[in-house]
């Protein structure tokens, strides 16, 4: 009897200077903690009925004093492509520290500007001599969109070029005297258009003199406390990552990369993950590479692979569930192409790719798929096997578990031969293979 083989689970313009190796990426990354995951604390940003406008997000994985560049390039990604159920971005302003080395990288290209507020570190002992040399990267960002925040010290005379900018002001409660607090507000009121946001509120005493001030913003224990979130990372297979860094160097064709990515399930993932998240802010619902490759374009692509292996070091997905899931993927867009459109087909490439997203994710599939956004008919057939994707997800199944009657049953259904199977199971195999060669 003939029957399926078992499946293995074995532009912009670059600088020439941006061939890439593993060992051309930085060699230190962050600390993260272990497994995978980063800790990530989240503390909600108020007004004056309560409402949350917004939050600021604090790595957790680093003590205080290691806040550099590079950490704040992993925080942000990292809460972009988070692999949990819940979205540590959303729809909300997203309140992040940034260093002043940070905020000229080229990872703000990643981001939707205008549901970022960057804020600013002061400049302490040098802000004389160092405020006007850093105003031309702050205008820069607020022409882009972006949104600044400052502390009280921006209202110093030494911060006079900077204050024009500021978005938003916040006032200190552990550092600043009630008495202070009234004359600043008149004087931010006076010099600024900024919002004012009061931190370390924990008193109901302090919100009512905050509001009778002026203040119209508030973060603080009194309304919550820090929550703490382990940021899941998916991680692709960083010889996939390479692969595809070096063909966006050389402005390869859309087909090359849709390739490399079709061939890695992480890898797709991530950039599903980061396209339609609402911290990139794409206006339309993208649900093939191809459009994801193209709406990106290579700079981005570029600079987010870049990140992706760095971040990558702390996956911990078996390889092995990561290949059934590409082997899947590639049988059912070559059995779909016997009956089905080219975009059918790739939809059906997409059911199969992510029908382990469960499993590598360690969440149900229902909530795996608040993750990314797919068209309803490939959600029906990963939730619940329904439709022609679910009829063809189920004869893959089949195949990797030698169940003849279920094979029988959804070939027949699919009026696909065991020779067309078979055929196609070897090539998707075969597919599958060069990326481990």
């Amino acid at each position: 009897m003939n029957r399926c083989h078992q499946l293995h689970t074995s532009p912009d313009a670059f600088p020439e200077d941006m061939s890439v190796t593993s060992a051309s990426l930085p060699t230190t990354p962050p600390v993260a903690a272990p497994h995978g995951s980063s800790m990530i604390a989240r503390q909600a940003i108020v007004d004056i009925d309560k409402t949350v406008i917004g939050y600021e997000l604090f790595n957790r994985s680093r003590a205080p004093a290691e806040h550099t560049a590079a950490t704040d390039v992993l925080l942000l990604f990292t809460a972009l492509s988070h692999a949990g159920s819940e979205d540590l971005v959303g729809t909300k302003l997203l309140f992040v520290n940034s260093t002043h080395e940070s905020l000229a990288g080229g990872h703000l290209e990643l981001l939707n500007p205008e549901k970022v507020v960057l804020e600013v570190e002061p400049l302490g002992h040098v802000a004389a001599s160092e405020t006007v040399a850093r105003l031309p990267i702050l205008r820069a960002l607020r022409e882009r969109g972006f949104k600044l925040s400052f502390n009280h010290t921006v209202l110093e005379s030494a911060y006079n070029a900077w204050l024009p900018l500021a978005d938003y002001i916040k006032l200190d409660l552990n550092v600043l005297r009630p008495e202070q607090l009234a004359v600043l507000v008149s004087y931010a009121a006076r010099h600024s258009k900024a919002q004012l946001i009061a931190t370390k509120v924990e008193t109901q005493e302090q919100f009512d003199l905050l509001k009778s001030i002026g203040v119209s913003l508030f973060q603080g224990y009194w309304f919550s406390r820090p929550s703490v979130v382990e940021a899941k990372l998916l991680a692709p297979n960083q010889v996939s990552i390479i692969q595809l860094i070096n063909l966006l160097r050389r402005q390869a064709s859309t087909d090359e990369i849709e390739e490399v990515l079709k061939k890695d399930a992480g890898l797709a993932f991530n950039l599903m993950r980061l396209i339609n998240s609402a911290g990139f802010g794409n206006p339309r619902e993208i649900t093939s590479f191809r459009q994801a490759v193209m709406i990106m374009g290579l700079k981005k692509l570029f600079r987010w692979a870049a990140l992706l292996l760095t971040a990558s070091k702390y996956g911990n997905t078996s390889p092995a569930v990561g290949h059934t899931a590409v082997i899947r993927g590639r049988l059912m867009e070559l059995l779909a192409l016997e009956f089905m459109s080219e975009e059918e087909a790739e939809q059906a490439f997409v059911v199969g790719i992510f029908s382990l997203l469960d499993v590598m994710l360690s969440i149900p599939m229902q909530d795996a798929l608040h993750l990314i956004n797919v068209p309803n008919a490939v959600r029906q057939g990963l939730l619940s096997h329904e439709g022609i994707f679910g009829e063809l997800l189920r004869l893959a199944e089949a195949c990797e578990s030698s169940n003849d009657e279920a094979f029988d049953q959804y070939a027949s259904a699919l009026n696909l031969t065991s020779q067309q199977i078979n055929w196609a199971h070897l090539q998707a195999l075969a597919w599958c293979d060069q990326i481990t060669q």
